[in-house]
């Protein structure tokens, strides 16, 4: 009897009910060998994370420079995918483009000459169009990069940011073959009886800094867009309105400098260089200045300038935004 009473007092104590204890009375709770302060010491001994925290601004910027090689490979995979269920399959990436630009050169370039002031239609609509196109396809990216990835993004430890910085990787990925067949049709624009000659000059080289900025310019925005949709979803339904509102307020189709002369000399002067300096307006402006003879259009470097700071800004305030929403992604 002494030999059961004493088992069940050493059983008490491990908090589980022994022969001789009640079993009504809860179990003891277990105390931890170790401190909060010597738990802390271990994790930063060996490397562990607190899941769930956003980390520090520079070792996340490293975190996502480390994984380059898999952002690289997530982006071509992507963009191989999205058209491989499809008969002409990666074709539609230029097929795409292609089409949007033969719409718009036919309805607002021939019908309704609304190519004020433009010598050469076809070669301003076409590298509008791409160019926008690449725009347009990076903000819905990234606002989906985030919203549909809640599986991915629970199941596995990563910084965020790869997941909209893949997006825009995929399409730069598809933009490439598509700026062959830009430029192709731009040169072959000038065959026509209708329109000047376009000459390849050495500001043809040029293009590739130009898609380089672009690049940076859209990935910002991808950024800014991941986080406003993966907080509030509503947003999604909008984006289609405001990019249309975008190309039309852009000089994607037309130069809209030139339908700015019926308003009053006091609001001319605001909207004009609005309309102008704006983003999208000086990419366009910059691509189409590269590949064009316009006279209309000629090599500016304030342009260039304005197009390294929209990107730049853009990127770094992107980036931040993104990152600051970093311990919220997937939990909503």
């Amino acid at each position: 009897m002494t030999t059961d009473t004493t088992t069940g007092a050493a059983s008490g104590d491990r908090g589980t009910p022994g022969p001789g204890s009640d079993p009504l009375r809860p179990p003891e709770p277990i105390v931890p060998d170790t401190t909060s302060a010597e738990r802390r010491a271990l994790a930063q001994e060996y490397g562990l994370q607190q899941m769930g925290v956003r980390p520090p601004l520079g070792r996340y910027i490293r975190d996502v420079v480390s994984r380059w090689a898999f952002i690289r490979v997530l982006g071509t995979a992507n963009a191989y995918a999205k058209n491989q269920n499809n008969y002409l399959g990666q074709l539609w990436a230029i097929l795409n483009p292609v089409l949007n630009a033969t719409v718009y050169i036919l309805i607002f370039g021939i019908l309704l000459q609304a190519s004020r002031g433009v010598e050469n239609t076809i070669a301003f609509i076409t590298i509008g169009t791409f160019l926008f196109r690449f725009v347009e396809q990076s903000v819905n990216g990234g606002a989906k990069s985030i919203a549909k990835k809640t599986n991915l993004i629970r199941s596995l430890h990563f910084p965020r940011a790869v997941l909209p910085i893949s997006q825009v990787v995929s399409l730069l990925a598809t933009l490439v073959p598509a700026l062959l067949v830009m430029c192709t049709i731009v040169l072959l624009s000038g065959l026509l009886p209708a329109y000047p000659l376009v000459h390849v000059t050495w500001s043809w080289l040029l293009l590739p800094g130009i898609v380089a900025l672009l690049w940076l310019f859209n990935t910002g925005l991808a950024f800014i867009m991941a986080r406003m949709v993966a907080i509030t979803p509503d947003l999604d339904n909008i984006i289609g309105f405001i990019m249309r509102l975008a190309m039309f307020g852009s000089g994607v189709i037309f130069p809209v400098t030139h339908y700015t002369g019926h308003l009053s000399a006091g609001v001319q002067a605001v909207v004009a260089p609005i309309l102008e300096y704006q983003p999208i307006a000086v990419f366009l402006y910059v691509g189409r200045s590269i590949l064009t003879q316009e006279p209309e259009i000629p090599q500016d470097p304030w342009m260039w300038l304005w197009a390294g700071l929209w990107a730049v800004g853009t990127f770094v305030i992107g980036f931040i935004v993104f990152w600051r929403g970093e311990e919220r992604y997937g939990r909503d």
